[in-house]
């Protein structure tokens, strides 16, 4: 099953934002199905398997919903509680690294991204007024679908609510600035993700998928996702061992070589960032110039009562 999360309506007539699934070209309202279902994605994989096997049962011989071609897909999960990535965990990736006189970790890198990094599918991606060295990196994302600690490495894969395409940009410059990565990883619309969440019925194995990046249809980044160091099961049972994951919290589960720092090609306004994975889609993002913001006094106004 593919969640999405879309708008659909003219400005002039209004719009309106909800959630729906996927159904060949078309995306039918969760509403339709479920007149009290959830009003966002985290809370229909809060609701656990046999409700999304529920919702399989009633699409069955429904036609109808809103085409594609005429919504916009938003972020499929845009506040998650957390959304953690992990550092050169494709062996490719590391070799590349070592290359260039990088020291590989010798246990998982863990960093994160900022939620307020988070964007849609298709929406533009900010090139940094600060940063001369933003980077892409194309990611197999992981939603977490059951509230869970101290998971072990065998039971990981009964907490996983979907996968996603994700691209982790990154200002390269601001992540070396700190050894956490989380500066470099956060900028505002730097978390492309999307183009909907593809529920875990639909993938056999999460380790033997196609990724490709493009970068103004020229292929940068190919590789299986077999080619990562530590599983998404390790990855899992590492992370929970030290916090409580909750259903819509996200990983990125890392990158493969030819990252733009490793072939001297930095991302540019104009540029078009595609990223595709087998069995989930693909999103894709156009570099462009940062906007100008407000003053701060602007951005954020004086409260309107009385401090006391």
């Amino acid at each position: 099953m593919k969640l999405a999360r879309y708008t659909h309506g003219s400005t002039t007539h209004g719009s309106i934002t909800t959630i729906g699934i996927v159904v060949g070209d078309h995306v039918m309202p969760l509403s339709a199905l479920d007149l009290a279902a959830p009003e966002t994605i985290r809370g229909v994989l809060a609701e656990g398997p046999a409700y999304i096997e529920w919702l399989a049962q009633r699409l069955e011989g429904k036609t109808g919903g809103v085409a594609l071609a005429e919504v916009r897909l938003e972020a499929p999960i845009p506040d998650p509680q957390k959304y953690l990535a992990i550092g050169m965990n494709y062996h490719d990736h590391a070799e590349e690294a070592a290359r260039a006189g990088i020291a590989v970790p010798k246990n998982q890198l863990w960093f994160n991204k900022q939620v307020s990094c988070i964007t849609g599918p298709y929406d533009p991606i900010y090139k940094p007024r600060v940063s001369e060295t933003m980077d892409y990196e194309a990611e197999l994302g992981v939603v977490i679908g059951r509230r869970c600690r101290y998971v072990s490495v065998a039971e990981a894969q009964s907490v996983v609510g979907g996968y996603f395409v994700a691209n982790d940009v990154t200002a390269r410059d601001w992540q070396f600035k700190s050894p956490t990565f989380t500066l470099g990883k956060s900028f505002d619309s730097h978390g492309p993700i999307g183009p909907w969440i593809t529920t875990v019925d639909e993938i056999a194995d999460p380790h033997a998928l196609q990724m490709n990046l493009w970068v103004n249809g020229e292929p940068r980044q190919s590789t299986s996702t077999s080619g990562m160091i530590y599983n998404i099961w390790q990855q899992i049972h590492e992370l929970s061992q030290v916090m409580t994951l909750e259903p819509g919290d996200l990983i990125a589960t890392g990158t493969c070589a030819n990252v733009g720092i490793a072939l001297g090609k930095f991302l540019q306004p104009g540029d078009v960032v595609r990223v595709e994975i087998e069995g989930l889609g693909h999103i894709e993002n156009t570099v462009a110039v940062e906007p100008l913001r407000a003053a701060f006094s602007e951005t954020y106004p004086a409260p309107t009562h009385r401090i006391r």
